[in-house]
């Protein structure tokens, strides 16, 4: 079976998410040995189970960009989105665990969080409904 090219961006990006998820399960490790009470940071911890899950999402999405009748753009498009928004999580998550400012990131949000917020829905809901479009048209009807 030969993959389209908006198929390989996508295993890409999974393929990308899951080292970064081995990588923050490092980090995890080394502040869970270090610390008294055997606990990582929460938002590292948080960050190395969204790398994780998020890797295995771009699969299910790399699997609706393979057989969805949309042409490689449109794919690319509400794929990307999807992406763009779960490494952007992965990205705050980490930092959060960095700067060890917050168990809570809702508590004193940064400004244009809300903005952020509604933004990732728009792109993460719409982006999945067009590729779900996408595999309806092609392979359903």
């Amino acid at each position: 079976m030969e993959l389209g090219g908006d198929t390989k961006a996508v295993l890409l990006l999974s393929a990308a998410m899951f080292l970064w998820a081995l990588l923050l399960g490092v980090w995890k490790f080394r502040q869970m040995d270090a610390a008294e009470d055997g606990l990582a940071h929460p938002y590292v911890d948080v960050a190395h189970r969204a790398a994780l899950l998020y890797s295995f999402a771009l699969l299910l999405i790399a699997t609706f960009v393979q057989l969805s009748g949309w042409g490689v753009l449109v794919n690319l498009l509400a794929a990307g989105a999807l992406a763009f928004y779960f490494f952007a999580a992965v990205a705050g998550y980490a930092f959060h665990g960095w700067k060890r400012d917050t168990d809570n990131q809702f508590r004193r949000p940064v400004h244009g969080m809300d903005a952020f917020m509604a933004s990732l829905i728009v792109a993460e809901i719409g982006g999945w409904l067009v590729l779900v479009a996408g595999f309806l048209d092609a392979q359903v009807f």
